[in-house]
């Protein structure tokens, strides 16, 4: 499967679970390059993570990445997934979803998703200022 069909399948899956009233988990590997998740949450070098809208902040699957804030702990932490480190895309509930081949590792991060003219005081680009593919909730 081309890389390009991923970002479109994950938001259909994504779609499906949130209208079926289902819980949407993405599976990654945090070994990946470009990979930033809080540490210590992974098991095996991968990680699942809840891309519900209540337990994301600010979800945007857009230029090869998946990035949004989750609480961790009970502290907001920012999460940025390259599409590459996505492993499957599935509901909590009935594990009906989609799995993608094992990714390989690039010897070079992918480049950030890019951030527009302006940034905010902690330096993240506004969402609005990247060109993205917004989810449907």
């Amino acid at each position: 499967m081309p890389e390009s069909a991923k970002p479109y399948l994950l938001n259909a899956i994504y779609t499906w679970c949130l209208e079926q009233g289902y819980t949407p988990y993405v599976l990654v590997v945090v070994d990946y390059p470009g990979v930033a998740v809080p540490p210590g949450y992974d098991r095996d070098g991968r990680m699942i993570l809840d891309i519900s809208p209540r337990a994301s902040h600010g979800l945007v699957m857009a230029d090869g990445w998946i990035s949004f804030s989750a609480r961790f702990g009970g502290v907001a932490r920012p999460v940025e997934v390259p599409m590459g480190a996505v492993v499957a895309i599935y509901a909590a509930e009935t594990q009906e979803g989609m799995g993608f081949g094992e990714p390989v590792l690039p010897s070079e991060p992918p480049p950030p998703p890019t951030p527009g003219p302006s940034s905010t005081a902690d330096g993240e680009a506004p969402r609005a200022a990247r060109p993205q593919l917004r989810v449907v909730k």
